[in-house]
């Protein structure tokens, strides 16, 4: 089986292997291993791969460069529409010659991805779209277009599209999916953490608006002043990091907030292992990975309610739903740390749910999406 993806994700070359971001490539290793042949189609940058990138095992992989584009300034529209052509013949040939096209939405590679699948109507295709599926979520017209494309089953035909969330009113082809981080063998049953003395807190993901960091350190810092012993330790990096590492600096939080960077895989997974609770304020999520992740080793998550995660959380009886507003945040907390049996409880409930969901289930899915074709 020939197998293309349609992707809007950086990818980099060493040594003869194609590397991009470290979980998107991890799912995409457990598709590409049950097929003969890899086609992708996507941005290429002269960038040597960081700490969480990550290169494909496959051994026989096409690599057709396409230019990024985006259409955030005049400027930048100007010059996207001038590559649109060579962008979707890449796309067009790439499906012609595949067997399965594979779409990775939402992104602006991945619409036209949409637009090109549909003159494949015979072909097997999946999209996985990793955004938020919630029809009534607040989005870009691109991504709503995205899936009412992908929704509509006279336009897109022979496909499964993989979404996060069991929503209502969806039609045939929309399939409840997930995604993971670890395997069987790493699955252990969680220390019992003490709520009772000194809390500890962590932050898992990038340092930009959309996940609001300085929300998670304002909330770490309030507790504090409420005479709460708490410790907050962040894991990212992103275009907020020096305002981040400004505002620690101004309001003397050297001692309680610390900005870790980006790291490995295992150095996060033991920090998993010690923290009382992941703070994750989220404006939008697909499946968020850094809850789910969380979850496995019994940490509580406190984060918004958006996309899927109220049904991870299950509303509640395995983490804290909060407003991303400090006074409610912090009445929310306050709330829950007062009940120390409570919390043991959630804790006991979040690591029993996500230890469910393992690499091997989640290549078992996939291979049962292949085997459609």
């Amino acid at each position: 089986m020939t197998f293309a993806i349609i992707t809007h994700v950086p990818h980099s070359t060493s040594q003869n292997q194609y590397f991009a971001y470290a979980p998107y490539v991890r799912e995409m290793n457990l598709w590409v291993k049950h097929v003969n042949k890899t086609i992708i189609v996507a941005p290429k940058t002269s960038n040597k791969p960081s700490i969480i990138d990550l290169a494909y095992q496959h051994e026989n992989i096409q690599f057709n460069e396409i230019p990024a584009i985006q259409f955030i300034s005049f400027k930048n529209c100007f010059s996207s529409l001038i590559k649109l052509p060579v962008i979707i013949w890449t796309i067009f040939k790439a499906c012609r010659n595949a067997d399965h096209i594979h779409l990775r939405c939402p992104g602006n590679i991945g619409l036209l991805g949409c637009f090109v699948q549909m003159l494949f109507p015979k072909k097997i295709k999946t999209a996985k779209y990793a955004g938020n599926w919630d029809p009534k979520a607040k989005q870009p017209i691109s991504y709503k277009l995205q899936k009412w494309i992908l929704s509509n089953t006279f336009l897109t035909k022979n496909m499964q599209v993989l979404v996060y969330g069991d929503w209502e009113n969806q039609t045939k082809n929309i399939k409840p999916f997930f995604t993971a981080t670890y395997s069987n063998s790493e699955i252990e049953v969680p220390q019992i953490r003490d709520y009772s003395n000194e809390l500890n807190f962590i932050f898992v993901g990038s340092l930009a608006e959309g996940k609001r960091p300085l929300l998670a350190i304002q909330i770490v810092e309030a507790l504090k002043k409420k005479g709460k012993q708490v410790q907050l330790d962040m894991y990212g990096d992103g275009i907020l990091k020096e305002a981040l590492e400004q505002y620690v600096l101004s309001n003397h939080l050297e001692n309680v907030v610390k900005l870790h960077g980006n790291q490995e895989k295992n150095i996060v997974k033991e920090a998993l292992k010690n923290a009382h609770f992941l703070l994750l304020l989220s404006k939008s999520e697909g499946w968020p990975k850094a809850v789910a992740e969380a979850m496995f080793f019994g940490v509580i998550p406190i984060t918004t309610s958006v996309s899927c995660v109220p049904f991870m959380l299950q509303n509640g009886e395995r983490g804290i739903l909060i407003e991303p507003e400090l006074s409610h945040a912090l009445n929310s907390i306050n709330k829950a740390v007062n009940n120390e049996a409570s919390l043991k409880m959630m804790s006991k409930l979040a690591s029993n749910w996500s230890q469910y969901y393992t690499m091997e289930l989640f290549d078992d899915e996939i291979y049962k999406q292949l085997k459609k074709g």
